[in-house]
């Protein structure tokens, strides 16, 4: 099964699927284990985890592709990847992203209606292209895929700026131009996701990302309004970041790790996870045979 056609299953199986956010390699194991179904692999995520950098359309197609790879070379969820605006401004770059995309093991993309230099989806000030632009990105997109499994997801960032009817619009014309999926970004209520999904015919992911506009909504409530996918993004990232800087101060304050060691995995849950002992003990095979 193509990882395109495992995130289609995943989607249909799971009310809603429930896509978290694996900033690298060792999260998604960690998502895995821990049960779910498909991962996410956030822009925002990989400029400020990967790069140090801010969300604001700095980082390129490369540095996504490598932490894609990372990913998928060792955790087989399907994993579904921010494109950004398609990491250029022709048809031919939108293109050449899914098939690298689809290359590198991903199953799934969104592309979204922001100008090349893009703002986080929670940030005032955003600016679009236009809705047939945004069409042609998603008609490249699909042109482009190798495998028709492949998901093409629209995202549209028009609520903050042309208002919700608008932007219900704006699906539509995504759809009609081959978008398998929708995300409307920054929806700010139940009664908004209802009345696109009642609209809208094809699956549609609701962003579950802390700190912006979108009340943190439980899989019951978006269930209720017919939302096929839920996504946290950075919700493990933000948690990551906020353990490592509570170590780094302790450390420097308290001149020794002691105090914090009880909030660090263990080095023998960290080989659990990693399958660190089956690796010893086929060397350990190895090396015994050497001597003998």
């Amino acid at each position: 099964m193509s990882p395109g056609n495992a995130f289609r299953k995943a989607v249909s199986e799971e009310k809603p699927l429930q896509v978290i956010g694996a900033i690298c390699a060792y999260h998604a194991l960690l998502a895995k284990r821990s049960g779910y179904k498909a991962i996410y692999l956030s822009g925002g995520g990989v400029a400020a985890g990967s790069l140090g950098m801010l969300d604001l359309g700095i980082s390129n197609l490369d540095d996504v592709l490598t932490d894609v790879r990372r990913i998928t070379d060792v955790c087989d969820l399907p994993l579904l990847v921010d494109a950004d605006t398609g990491f250029g401004s022709s048809a031919f770059n939108v293109s050449r992203t899914t098939r690298s995309l689809i290359k590198a093991g991903a199953g799934a993309m969104h592309i979204e209606d922001q100008v090349g230099a893009k703002r986080c989806g929670h940030r005032p000030n955003k600016e679009l292209v236009t809705g047939s632009e945004m069409c042609d990105r998603i008609k490249a997109a699909v042109d482009g895929r190798t495998d028709k499994n492949f998901v093409i997801m629209a995202r549209t960032d028009a609520i903050a700026n042309e208002g919700f009817e608008l932007a219900l619009i704006r699906l539509q014309k995504y759809v009609e131009a081959g978008a398998d999926m929708v995300f409307p970004e920054a929806v700010a209520d139940l009664d908004s996701y209802r009345k696109i999904t009642a609209e809208i015919k094809v699956p549609v992911l609701a962003n579950i990302t802390e700190f912006g506009k979108t009340p943190l909504f439980t899989v019951e409530e978006l269930r209720s309004a017919g939302i096929a996918i839920a996504l946290y993004p950075l919700s493990a990232f933000r948690a990551m970041n906020q353990a490592a800087l509570r170590v780094y101060q302790a450390v420097r304050k308290d001149g020794t790790q002691k105090n914090v060691v009880g909030s660090m995995q263990s080095r023998d849950e960290l080989y659990d996870y990693l399958n660190y002992h089956s690796y010893e003990q086929k060397l350990d095979e190895l090396f015994s045979g050497e001597r003998s």
